[in-house]
């Protein structure tokens, strides 16, 4: 049978994120470690790993998802440094992590894969970081 392939969150990333909205390109998502503030766009492309093989189209929408996303973020948190990164080693579908770093963070200044075990969010915490998250979320939605 034929027919297009549907997009799948991959297992890792609905395992390890929290949903916060979804736009036509993509899934905004919160990693569930309340050591930082620490978001994901995942954008709904079957097959896709680089942001090369998103169409032209997709590759600007994503960059104005992430300037918007990454500017309210550390606007709300008043971060020392934006973090953005693609890597993939681990789960090869296409996520942009974006986490504010601060000066004294439990990996600062260096890399914060590895450096300590998540810490997931407790039902108050997670709570409280879904109202700080609210002009961030409306940033990502306004991108059009």
């Amino acid at each position: 049978m034929g027919g297009a392939a549907m997009f799948v969150l991959h297992e890792k990333l609905a395992e390890d994120t929290l949903p916060l909205a979804s736009s036509e390109l993509s899934e905004l998502r919160l990693m569930n470690d309340s050591h930082y503030p620490w978001l994901l766009l995942v954008p709904k492309r079957v097959g896709v790993r680089e942001i090369y093989e998103l169409a032209p189209p997709d590759q600007q929408r994503l960059l104005r998802e992430s300037s918007a996303v990454g500017e309210a973020l550390m606007t709300v948190f008043d971060g020392h440094k934006l973090n953005v990164a693609a890597l993939g080693n681990m789960v090869p579908q296409l996520h942009l992590h974006h986490v504010v770093r601060f000066e004294g963070d439990p990996a600062w200044p260096g890399p914060i894969w590895g450096v300590v075990p998540p810490t997931p969010y407790s039902e108050a915490g997670l709570r409280d970081m879904q109202k700080k998250l609210v002009p961030v979320i409306s940033a990502y939605r306004s991108v059009s």
